[in-house]
């Protein structure tokens, strides 16, 4: 079992960028392949991103590609989501998910994902 947490989450204007960090416990983190999902109010949870375990390879939301990058450091147990040229409807809670399978048919979707954080905010003022 994996436990992961969220942070980098806050407040910031239309246009200016953040960096979401996700902490995973114990020594298996480079066994899994890592996700991120977002959920505004009243919205289903979404896919934004995902990195595979040797960061090899990513994926990306239409909505986000171009603006977001994800990547992870597999020495320190962290994945990373960069975010820039942030939009008012980038506005949710994001959430960052471990998932064991090689299958990338559900790569993009929750079920693809065994272990999920707490969430952070990120709020974008126009």
């Amino acid at each position: 079992q994996v436990q992961l947490v969220e942070s980098g989450g806050g407040l910031v204007q239309a246009g200016g960028s953040l960096r979401l960090s996700c902490a995973a416990s114990g020594r298996t983190f480079s066994r899994y392949r890592m996700g991120w999902f977002r959920q505004a109010p009243g919205k289903e949870r979404e896919f934004v991103a995902a990195i595979t375990r040797s960061g090899g390879d990513t994926y990306y939301a239409d909505s986000v590609k171009g603006r977001f990058t994800i990547s992870r450091d597999n020495a320190k147990n962290t994945v990373y989501l960069q975010m820039n040229s942030l939009k008012p409807e980038d506005t949710a809670v994001y959430y960052c998910a471990s998932s064991t399978s090689y299958d990338t048919y559900y790569l993009r979707t929750r079920n693809g994902y065994n272990y999920w954080g707490q969430g952070t905010q990120v709020t974008v003022s126009s």
